[in-house]
């Protein structure tokens, strides 16, 4: 049996729960060594949770120099991500980093470069890339045809605590930065090709929070081969639950469709385990009999391996650990990362100069 990898985990909200859980059940694979978090009731909690005493820290640097870990999961705010992710590699160990890498480009370079000259393992939090029904959602979007339409959404209707980690995220991302890194991922797999503009539009809708930030936002990209895709996110208690989950996607061949009609009930925008359900995906097909109707009927493809958020974190675990004993080369992840945040980056400059910005 291979040794078990110490881990330390950075970060004790939603995301750094949900790892921490993967971690604490693979326990013949990872050892956790740590929980750090700013404040001491998150990881407490975790602790009582888990029903035993992780070691705690409130210091990031004396936890990664007290622990000597193998690896280090990491699941802060994106502003933390970069410097966080550069110590943890230069100390020896390798990196789970939750999405965005960072909140610029040049950080985000940095932290790729910094993995690749010490030859670290560093896998970024795209949890859609572990899900089978969105693996086959982009399946079937490659078999429509080009050029491709997409449209998919986002909206959280927050509150209470919800909306106060949603102000504390405003400070330094916008929601199409936050969340779009993901499904702009989606369209560049979906398409293949080299994205080459992109428009951005947004919204200031609270006053809680300062005036140059916007907590509603929508993003145009254009790609090489003639394909488009918008994508739109809002946070806050005034955002609608109405198609508030769009997840589409029309070629000359047919469209294909993300029908997840629980997930996409009102009051499930807050929901975050609502957001990676599926349920079932729509095919329909475009082609025509003689007399010009259709001839054959939409396909329902129902899901049946429907993982719930924790289990997804889990299954991005699994990814993590198979780079590491296995060596695999993430080059390709990582140059899908910088693509990735390149879009979403451009479309919050595209709204801030107010014009189209060519990548």
């Amino acid at each position: 049996m291979s040794q078990k990898l110490r881990i330390l985990i950075v970060g004790c909200g939603h995301m750094g729960v949900s790892h921490a859980r993967a971690y604490h059940k693979m326990s013949d694979d990872f050892e956790i060594v740590g929980l750090v978090s700013r404040g001491p009731s998150s990881r407490e909690k975790l602790n009582l949770e888990f029903d035993r005493r992780y070691a705690e820290f409130s210091d990031y640097a004396d936890a990664l120099a007290r622990t000597k870990p193998d690896a280090v999961c990491i699941s802060t705010y994106a502003e933390t991500h970069a410097d966080y992710a550069v110590a943890a590699m230069a100390s020896g160990a390798h990196v789970f980093l939750e999405k965005p890498v960072a909140d610029n480009l040049a950080d985000c370079e940095r932290v790729i470069a910094t993995a690749q000259r010490l030859s670290r393992k560093l896998v970024v939090g795209y949890i859609l890339h572990v899900h089978p029904s969105w693996q086959k959602f982009t399946e079937l979007a490659q078999t429509l045809g080009k050029p491709l339409v997409m449209r998919m959404n986002l909206n959280q209707q927050s509150s209470g605590a919800n909306w106060e980690t949603h102000k504390n995220l405003l400070r330094t991302t916008s929601p199409i930065v936050d969340c779009g890194v993901h499904y702009v991922d989606v369209m560049c797999r979906m398409t293949g090709s080299r994205p080459v503009s992109v428009s951005g539009i947004g919204a200031r809708l609270s006053d809680e929070i300062a005036a140059d930030q916007i907590n509603y936002g929508h993003l145009q990209v254009t790609f090489a081969d003639g394909s488009i895709g918008w994508y739109e996110a809002g946070w806050g208690p005034m955002m609608s639950e109405t198609a508030f989950f769009v997840k589409d996607v029309i070629g000359p061949k047919g469209c294909v469709s993300i029908v997840a009609k629980s997930a996409a009930a009102a009051g499930m925008s807050a929901d975050v385990d609502s957001h990676s359900k599926t349920e079932s995906l729509r095919l329909h097909h475009a082609t025509r009999k003689a007399d010009g109707t259709f001839d054959r009927a939409d396909e329902i493809i129902d899901v049946n391996d429907e993982p719930n958020h924790d289990e997804l974190c889990r299954r991005e675990q699994e990814v993590f650990l198979r780079a590491i004993r296995e060596n695999t080369d993430l080059s390709a992840h990582w140059q899908s990362a910088i693509d990735s945040l390149r879009i979403v980056l451009a479309a919050d400059q595209s709204f801030r100069e107010r014009r189209t910005v060519t990548l």
